[in-house]
């Protein structure tokens, strides 16, 4: 083997052009420029060296090829773990699933050499990939707590219509990652690994990629999609992680699923006709954007009450706590179980039901409305295309929508419309009705959407944390006290009516803030918890409200698909049957969502499936049936499911 140095100009421009990219990379992200400076050596001796290999060591160009492969497969995977988890996190992923991993980033490199038949261009292909993947994640991960997953795909131009509200930065990490890909690029155009027969390269590329597809499924048979924090890549990998998304993106039948089963239940809770009266009340919902009561994770003071009109109102008012599936993002997935009255507990981890699993008409409480004789207006102050609303909307029977060009977008706070401005415009649209007008708005607000971490000179932060200084939390704070003065003149307004009205309001999920603030309140942080600790991060407030006599109650605990079933009887709708199922399962099981469900009969927090014995798990299987039957299957039951469209 001969080495030899070879200065030339080409390889001087090239370097001094990737020495200048590093340069701006540590500068920018307040790291040591040494780093720059090791990494423009590095680029410059792989561009200058040139290394001439014996003949013998040549005819075995094949099994160089696959070796070198299989190295930037493992390589691919170090970078990508290395670039998402910090050190604390590096060491937890058991040697099988990293390679798994490895394996995953194996399959897409051969993918690509089947295709091109150039080993150089494979593994760039794979690397660059498999990296820009795991940078998207790097920033999404920034910005709401979660990891990146399949199911985040189709939300692409919601979160980038909202990623300007952020601040994203590069720290070490991902420098050092990015100064590693520029050499590893460089040192792969190096590389002249030639196949004399190619078609039998690609033969056994293709077998290989198969063979460890079929080996990756066996092993990870059992193994679920994890979406909360980064337990996706500290536990799975990311890689690994990213393709069980993929995987989990398929919903199978529920064990034991069968139309006989739909007739049974049908049977027991019988069809009902909704037949409308003129005493039926307007029915406005809001649910509130991050609208959280922190102090239900811990300890927490501040210098003035976060909102007190909340905490006052309990005349006529049915209030208390209920547990969303989500956390610091994916907002509709809380409007689809209010509306619809289905647990993300049986679809895949990661996923929006929006987005992936609504293709046609769709039954939920815009159904049961209609056929009473409302109008179903549904409000947002955003842009229609987010979380795919102005598709969704239709197929669930909306008469009015109602998006951000609709607003005044003068009335902002921070870069948002207000809730003052929403509920301005449900009160124009409550005075301008017909006489004889019904009006059920699904309104979903907009002001309190993360993140909370840039300055806005012309928001003081007026409540603040005094038992900690964390400027997110203070401003996050301050947001949400506007939104209980904003709340307090919706409810002021409609007090003064003669027209009966309820009004629904909760939070769609907990914003994601500061870890070190998490740490403070609950002791751990955001991992380690209990599963008691972990569903507090998913439990926000809630009411029900009307403006003429009706039962006041407090309520420990609830779920986001439990409340349309609750708001029907506060306004003495008769329960459609599916709400009837609801309200029996209410009893065993008061609250669930994605993550676990709590047994009245223990007392305690369970996961799904820890008793199938049990009473609350045989109704537990049963609402996964008809939820099943809801979405999924063709032939509906048109007792729990009716589509009303209005068209005789």
């Amino acid at each position: 083997m001969k080495i030899k140095l070879e200065l030339q100009r080409k390889a001087c421009i090239f370097t001094a052009a990737a020495f200048v990219v590093m340069l701006i990379l540590c500068i920018t992200s307040k790291v040591n420029i040494v780093f720059a400076l090791a990494g423009g050596v590095v680029y410059f001796l792989i561009q200058s060296v040139k290394i001439s290999l014996p003949e013998n060591i040549k005819k075995l160009n094949a099994l160089w090829a696959a070796l070198l492969m299989l190295f930037s497969a493992w390589l691919t995977t170090c970078m990508v773990q290395y670039l998402l988890l910090e050190q604390a996190n590096r060491g937890r992923i058991s040697s099988s699933r990293f390679r798994l991993n490895v394996l995953c980033a194996f399959v897409l490199i051969l993918v690509v050499f089947v295709i091109s038949a150039r080993v150089k261009i494979s593994c760039i292909v794979g690397n660059i990939s498999l990296l820009i993947l795991g940078g998207i994640n790097y920033f999404v991960y920034q910005f709401r707590g979660n990891e990146f997953s399949f199911g985040d795909v189709k939300a692409a131009s919601t979160g980038l219509s909202v990623a300007a509200q952020y601040d994203f930065k590069l720290d070490g990490r991902a420098v050092y990652v990015i100064i590693l890909a520029i050499c590893y690029v460089a040192l792969m155009l190096k590389v002249n690994i030639s196949l004399k027969r190619k078609w039998m390269a690609r033969l056994a590329a293709l077998a290989a990629a198969i063979a460890c597809c079929s080996y990756v499924a066996v092993k990870t048979e059992r193994t679920v999609t994890e979406s909360w924090e980064q337990k996706g890549t500290y536990r799975n990998g990311y890689i690994l992680n990213f393709i069980l998304s993929i995987r989990d993106s398929f919903v199978r039948k529920p064990e034991g699923y069968s139309l006989e089963q739909i007739n049974n239940l049908e049977e027991t809770f019988g069809e009902t006709k909704q037949q409308g009266s003129e005493d039926d009340p307007t029915i406005i919902v809001v649910m509130n954007e991050s609208f959280a009561d922190l102090s239900k994770i811990g300890p927490l003071e501040t210098n003035e009450p976060v909102m007190p009109f909340l905490d006052s109102l309990h005349e006529n008012t049915v209030r208390g706590y209920a547990l969303a599936s989500v956390y610091g993002a994916k907002t509709p997935n809380s409007e689809w179980e209010f509306l619809t009255g289905n647990s993300m507990a049986f679809l895949p981890s990661g996923s929006v039901a929006y987005q992936q699993y609504l293709s046609g008409d769709t039954y939920s409480l815009v159904s049961t409305l209609k056929e009473r004789g409302y109008k179903c207006l549904a409000m947002h102050p955003y842009y229609e295309t987010g979380w795919s609303r102005n598709k969704v909307y239709p197929m669930m029977g909306f008469d009015e929508m109602h998006f951000i060009s609709d607003f005044n977008k003068n009335k902002t706070l921070r870069a948002y419309i207000t809730d003052e401005e929403l509920y301005d415009k449900i009160i124009q649209r409550f005075e301008n009705k017909e006489e004889a007008e019904k009006l059920f708005i699904m309104s979903v607000t907009m002001q309190n959407h993360g993140g909370y971490t840039e300055f806005y000179p012309d928001l003081m932060h007026t409540v603040q944390m005094t038992n900690g200084y964390y400027s997110d939390v203070n401003q996050y704070l301050t947001i949400v006290n506007e939104s209980d003065k904003a709340l307090e003149k919706l409810i002021s307004y409609f007090e003064g009516v003669d027209e009966k009205v309820e009004i629904v309001f909760f939070g769609d999920h907990q914003p994601g803030l500061n870890s070190e603030f998490y740490r403070q309140l609950n002791g751990k942080g955001l991992s380690g918890l209990s599963l008691k600790q972990l569903e507090d991060l998913f439990t926000v407030p809630f009411f029900i409200w009307t403006n003429y006599e009706s039962e006041e109650k407090e309520v420990e605990l609830t779920s986001l698909n439990f409340l349309s079933t609750m708001a029907l009887e506060k306004a003495d709708i008769e329960l459609p049957a599916y709400n009837k199922f609801l309200k029996q399962l209410m009893e065993s099981v008061p609250a669930m969502n994605s993550r676990a469900y709590y047994s009245k009969q223990y007392g305690v927090f369970r996961h799904y499936g820890d008793s199938a014995a049990s009473p609350e798990e045989n109704v537990l299987r049963q609402y996964e049936i008809l939820q099943y039957n809801n979405i999924f299957d063709k032939d509906k039951s048109h007792v729990f499911f009716p589509f009303y469209s209005g068209e005789e």
